[in-house]
């Protein structure tokens, strides 16, 4: 089977001649890093060689869990946030009928909770879930995460007061710490199923772990083809591959180049409407990995052809500090064609008999000839179609340049000490027990 390509000719134009290669000690340097386990945080390094370890009973267990689940609920709330979700959400969003919450008898239908602390929300689902047959999927290492376990609270009341202990016990499923923590004492206590996060392994680079793959498999897609995308990318992006021929070392490179020639903004572009949490996704790997020390790059996504109708100005005449991603998908999966019109009121019957994606794709191409143009470098990640080997692949290619880039930055590509800050006030405010001194202190600078 073919790989997804990467193209970076429309982007290295941009940068002095050879910039991009002049980058091949640093990038190789990186990987090496990466291998030894030599590169600041390296204890978070498990994501590496993840796809390959993945075994067929692992898989089969996984998947043994999502038909139980399956089977016996009409929803199930995946609760988490951050990495806890939003791999699964791309995934499954990516792979989906784009109205399957339409389609009845479609399977049970996937929920997202925890990822916020907003009362309407909250209140709609426990509403939604009221007369219905739910389970549960916890997503969290500690289980104190103030979204989640507020979220968690809610749903495992509701699950019990609805279905009963026993029946709960079944259909809610932990995926946690191995040993510690208050979801593996509930878990425990409670009798739940439950998968392990491994410890080396990052909430952002976590899809490919049970947080994202029982998710997906609840969700009925294939989850062992998606592993299999993924170490076919691994092996493509191996510490073995010359730069040239390496996507990822590519990707990372050319990025840091753009950077270092004033481009502190990437944008990532789709034009197609399922790949809107992709985007969501790849904003939290990139900007939790690369944004700090006073650097990185910032991560932005847009919609094509859509975003092209609000955001599209900014990008052609705007400030000249962006470049952009673009990931295309070759063959779409359906086939639609322009209809022939009698009156052609529109103008349209020029296009009569194209298929849909054609219109789409000469869309994407005068937009990348425009942009280019405008002074935008533009590079292009080709999929040869939207299914779950190439998400696999996708999302490996993107953990691997992540890690590269991040280090070639001169980051711990694999902490998050800013996200601790929020936290530290948050609890403050809302005197959390053991924050006293911190609620005296907050509490006086709002007099």
């Amino acid at each position: 089977m073919e790989n997804m390509k990467l193209d970076i000719s429309k982007a290295a134009q941009f940068v002095a001649a050879g910039a991009v290669e002049a980058y091949e000690p640093k990038v190789k340097a990186a990987i090496e890093a990466l291998e030894n386990g030599t590169c600041k945080g390296n204890d978070f390094l498990g994501w590496m060689h993840l796809p390959s370890s993945t075994t067929k009973e692992f898989i089969a267990e996984v998947n043994e869990t999502a038909k139980v689940l399956r089977e016996n609920c009409e929803a199930i709330v995946v609760a988490g946030i951050g990495g806890s979700y939003l791999g699964a959400r791309a995934v499954i969003e990516a792979l989906s009928n784009s109205f399957s919450w339409l389609i009845p008898n479609n399977g049970p239908r996937i929920l997202f909770a925890g990822n916020n602390i907003g009362e309407d929300y909250l209140f709609e689902l426990t509403e939604y879930l009221k007369d219905k047959k739910f389970g549960v999927i916890n997503i969290s290492k500690s289980g104190t995460t103030t979204e989640t376990a507020i979220t968690f609270r809610l749903l495992k009341k509701q699950c019990e007061d609805q279905r009963g202990k026993e029946t709960a016990k079944k259909v809610i499923v932990a995926v946690t710490d191995a040993k510690k923590g208050a979801a593996r004492t509930t878990a425990d206590k409670e009798g739940y199923k439950t998968f392990v996060i491994p410890d080396n392994v990052g909430g952002r680079f976590s899809v490919l772990t049970p947080v994202g793959l029982l998710p997906i498999a609840c969700a009925g897609f294939d989850i062992e083809k998606l592993i299999e995308g993924a170490q076919d990318m691994e092996k493509a992006t191996g510490a073995d591959v010359p730069f040239a021929e390496n996507p990822a070392a590519m990707y990372a490179a050319c990025r840091n180049a753009l950077y270092a020639n004033g481009k502190k903004i990437e944008i990532l572009v789709n034009f197609q409407p399922k790949l809107h949490f992709m985007n969501e996704w790849w904003k939290q790997l990139y900007g939790e990995s690369e944004g700090k020390d006073g650097k990185g790059i910032f991560p932005a996504a847009v919609d094509f052809t859509t975003d092209l109708h609000s955001m599209g100005q900014w990008i052609q005449d705007g400030e000249r500090t962006i470049f952009e991603t673009v990931i295309s998908v070759e063959t779409p999966n359906c086939k639609l064609e322009v209809p022939s019109d009698e009156e052609n009121l529109d103008g349209l019957n020029f296009l009569a008999g194209k298929r849909i994606d054609e219109v789409n794709k000469m869309a994407e191409l005068g937009t990348q000839l425009a942009h280019v143009d405008g002074g935008v470098p533009n590079m292009r990640i080709s999929l040869p179609k939207l299914n779950e080997y190439y998400i696999g692949q996708l999302i490996y290619f993107f953990e691997k340049a992540c890690g590269i880039s991040g280090e070639v930055l001169g980051v711990n590509t694999f902490n998050q000490p800013g996200v601790e800050a929020y936290k530290k006030n948050m609890f403050a405010l809302l005197n959390k027990p053991g924050y006293e001194e911190e609620s005296k202190a907050i509490q006086a600078r709002l007099k």
